[in-house]
């Protein structure tokens, strides 16, 4: 059995996320192999919000190359949750 910190592995911090944040839509990078419920367990236990609903996103690896040599990135999931208007907000986005 996976905890939440196990699905969860970290938050994503960019300017588009961040000006989501205010709009109450927090985005996060997920297991791959974690659905849509699961997520939004992950999300309940690990910061003890109400979470509405869950978009997701696959990205495949990208192609990279140094020289000779040719390999992938890895491949993740991204998560987009949205948490009702009565529940708290995640104070892990308030102080950026």
């Amino acid at each position: 059995m996976k905890t939440a910190y196990d699905i969860i592995k970290c938050p994503v911090i960019s300017e588009k996320s961040m000006d989501d944040a205010q709009e109450r839509k927090y985005t996060f990078k997920v297991d791959v192999k974690a659905t849509k419920p699961q997520i939004k367990a992950a999300v309940e236990e690990a910061f003890g919000v109400d979470v509405v609903r869950v978009n997701t996103v696959n990205y495949d690896g990208k192609v990279k190359r140094q020289g000779v040599n040719v390999g992938r990135t890895p491949a993740y999931k991204k998560a987009v949750v949205f948490i009702s208007e009565t529940s708290k907000t995640i104070e892990f986005f308030e102080g950026m």
